[in-house]
């Protein structure tokens, strides 16, 4: 199906609403269908301004294309076939909604008649280049109409993912990512752990499920059921996403069970303590020996020691 070309211009936000407002106006025109009976206008429409009556060169939606901080121009059609006039309120809706400007946000539409109502789209100066959906509701009669609005935003792409702030505790791995670049990103993650006897966990690259946006950062935890109970490991997370964004950390952590080591420091410890206890001990001994030794008389020539004459009386000899 043939579409006509967006009707789009490039110009200052400031310049775009004064032109939007210059051209703000209200064409009659015969309906296609009437309606005849009072009460509250039915049958009113809204679409893409330009294109035949018959819908056949109707624009299905609005396209608009440009670069981060510039204004798109375009105009909205609402018809209104009854006898009755017509008040209609304007806003953008979706993801792109925030982004639109409206000549005037109440449009008052007589009786068999159409208003072309002119508004713009300022692309912010942050925005990510790629495809951004909106629509712009028109609310009226009770009733409401919804006209989808796509918008390309022109640019380099940016891939940049980084890993950070990796910790393990315990039976957790806790990380966190942050997208650094310009474009929405599908991080996939890989965890490797090594201890002292080897590799304990490969876990090979999977999705993460979630998209995370540019300039966020969200913190996530990875289970390890089976952690060891004693060694010394070093975790490494590895992140990669499309566009050729990598990143990763590492983070390294003691496991040692904490009963048996309180029993091991404390009969440590109580070895240490009979050990120093008998060493003091045989230190005070020998100091005394030979203090005891350094103050006796020396025995004279003729005679004997003690101990010898205590050996002499057991044997029966009479000195």
């Amino acid at each position: 199906m043939p579409q006509s070309t967006p009707y789009v211009h490039r110009r200052p936000f400031a310049l775009a609403v004064l032109f939007g407002a210059l051209l703000l106006s209200l064409l009659v025109v015969p309906p296609a269908a009437a309606d005849d009976g009072p009460g509250t206008p039915a049958g009113w429409t809204t679409r893409p301004a330009g294109g035949g009556s018959a819908g056949e060169d109707a624009r299905p939606y609005v396209y608009l294309e440009g670069t981060p901080g510039t204004v798109l121009q375009d105009r909205l059609s609402v018809t209104n076939p009854a006898r009755t006039p017509l008040t209609v309120r304007l806003r953008g809706d979706g993801p792109a909604g925030p982004w639109f400007r409206f000549a005037a946000d109440t449009v008052t539409v007589p009786a068999r008649a159409r208003a072309d109502v002119p508004f713009a789209l300022a692309v912010p100066r942050d925005a990510v280049p790629g495809g951004v959906a909106g629509e712009i509701l028109t609310v009226g009669g009770g009733e409401e109409r919804r006209v989808p609005v796509r918008v390309r935003v022109g640019g380099p792409t940016l891939a940049a993912l980084t890993v950070e702030d990796v910790e393990v505790s315990g039976r957790t791995i806790r990380y966190a990512l942050v997208n650094r670049g310009n474009a929405p990103l599908r991080p996939r993650l890989s965890v490797r752990a090594e201890g002292a006897f080897g590799t304990l966990l490969d876990r090979q690259a999977r999705p993460l499920p979630l998209e995370l946006a540019p300039g966020r950062r969200v913190e996530l935890t990875e289970p390890w059921p089976d952690a060891p109970a004693l060694d010394s490991v070093t975790v490494r997370l590895r992140v990669t996403a499309e566009g050729g964004a990598r990143d990763e950390a590492a983070a390294s952590a003691a496991y040692v069970p904490p009963a048996p080591v309180t029993g091991a420091g404390l009969l440590a410890l109580g070895v240490l303590a009979v050990l120093g206890a008998r060493a003091y001990r045989r230190g005070r001994w020998r100091t005394g020996t030979s203090a005891a030794a350094a103050t006796a008389p020396a025995p004279g020539p003729d005679k004997q020691p003690a101990e010898e004459e205590r050996h002499l009386e057991t044997a029966g000899v009479e000195s």
